[in-house]
């Protein structure tokens, strides 16, 4: 990921430096099982010389790397220049005993997987806090009115609230999914060339998944399967979705035509080089975009499932690419979501102006209803509210200022409902008779 979008944490997790230090502790840790095993001839006090000694720099790694050709062999030479740097002349050298019995996949697959559960805890505080933010702001609008749209088109009354309140829900099941992402990504292999322990023990797997908080895998094969990864990388990308249909929702009401909320504009940001008026949704768009990255590259993740019998490569470039760029490009947009929900502007008076925008027709359902309570027939009903509400539809399409919903339903001799009956129909809160219902559950929710 490109470093505009790249925080430090999430950038040190995919950095080179962090994963050959996860490299080194797994041979270091496996050299230690081997000790404690006491089988194959390494001593306690050579597998605490390798963890004294033990190290690597990355311009090194590189260097060899472009005679071997192969990222593991020139690591583990570095890590034995290193070892035995000390040695006396004559000693055996305490580095043979470093990836004894084990294939560049049982190195890399399980650091792999140690880095993404090490990625996985950033996303998931990060949904954690959006969500107990958005939870928050869902109290702070409890009772500000606004109209509800489907299809883009304005259909009955609800809060405020309600926005943030559907957006903590959302935040929650992505916890879920990231949790459940995270118990099958924790998994380590250290099972030799097929998978058989044909030269290791499986003690030494254990030991090591143990230490990094890993769960060995009851089969892999040369590699743990990609149908973890995919899962993880599913998990990335629908969560993505979430983050870019809160961010949509904001654009849209961030349009000149509805102005209901506002992205935060900081003292000193232009909005646009040619239009000094404009105030642009430029994060809520900035996130819809990154999502759009991090959806296609859960594809690549799918299609690295499929490898030749029990290992190729095809896998390994494309996931050193998405799986990175996935991870940082979601954790950028989470900085992002989280400044915006938490100083979004909420325009309380221009909801309840646009409310009426429409001169009643919002209250069309609650019409019919009262219609039928008096003995009508629902289809009779439809048809007294439907010729009422298109002529306010024309003269709103026209821009003319022309009768209200209510006032030609007065004037419609078919029309039965008392103007006690109207009044409380025509009221915005008796829509929301049971929203003590919606938030009592939103005060369980927990994060």
């Amino acid at each position: 990921m490109i470093e505009r979008y790249t925080l430090p944490e999430m950038g040190h997790i995919w950095s080179l430096e962090n994963k050959f230090d996860v490299w080194k502790e797994i041979e270091v840790l496996a050299c230690e099982a081997q000790a404690e095993l006491g089988q194959c001839g390494i001593t306690a006090e050579e597998a605490a010389w390798i963890r004294a000694h033990a190290d690597f720099t990355v311009p090194e790694i590189d260097e060899i790397e472009k005679v071997t050709n192969h990222d593991v062999i020139a690591f583990t030479t570095v890590m034995a220049n290193y070892i035995d740097a000390d040695v006396p002349e004559g000693e055996p050298k305490p580095s043979r005993w470093v990836h004894y019995g084990m294939t560049s996949s049982d190195l890399g697959d399980t650091a792999l997987s140690y880095q993404v559960t090490q990625a996985l805890d950033i996303i998931i505080a990060d949904v954690k806090r959006l969500g107990e933010t958005c939870k928050r702001r869902a109290f702070e609008f409890e009772d500000t009115i606004c109209v509800g749209r489907t299809h883009g088109i304005h259909a009955e009354p609800m809060t405020f609230g309600m926005k943030f309140g559907s957006w903590a829900w959302a935040l929650k099941r992505a916890e879920t999914r990231l949790q459940q992402a995270r118990e099958v990504a924790a998994t380590g292999a250290i099972s030799g060339a097929v998978g058989t322990y044909s030269n290791i023990d499986p003690f030494v797997e254990q030991y090591v998944c143990e230490k990094l908080g890993l769960t060995p895998d009851p089969l892999s094969t040369q590699v743990i399967a990609r149908d973890r990864h995919a899962q993880v990388m599913s998990a990335l990308a629908v969560t993505a979705s979430t983050l870019e249909s809160i961010a949509m929702q904001i654009r849209l009401l961030q349009q000149s035509d509805v102005i209901e909320a506002e992205e935060p504009f900081t003292k000193g940001q232009k909005g646009s080089s040619a239009m000094p008026h404009k105030r642009n949704p430029i994060t809520a768009e900035r996130v819809c975009g990154l999502a759009r990255v991090v959806k296609a590259n859960a594809q690549v993740a799918f299609d690295d499932v499929a490898l030749w019998y029990e290992r190729d490569i095809s896998h390994s470039g494309a996931e050193r690419v998405v799986l990175a760029d996935s991870f940082t490009a979601l954790d950028y947009m989470f900085s992002k979501m989280q400044w915006m929900l938490d100083g979004l502007n909420v325009y309380v008076n221009k909801s309840l102006h646009n409310l009426w925008r429409t001169r009643g027709l919002i209250f069309s359902s609650k019409v019919i209803l009262a219609l039928v309570d008096t003995g009508m027939t629902r289809e009779d009903a439809y048809v007294i509210v439907q010729r009422n509400a298109m002529k306010v539809w024309d003269d709103i399409q026209q821009a003319i200022d022309g009768p209200t919903f209510r006032e030609n339903l007065e004037a419609d001799p078919d029309c039965p409902l008392t103007e006690a009956q109207l009044d409380a129909i025509f009221d915005p809160e008796s829509f929301l008779g049971h929203k003590a219902v919606i938030f009592d559950k939103l005060k369980s929710l927990e994060f």
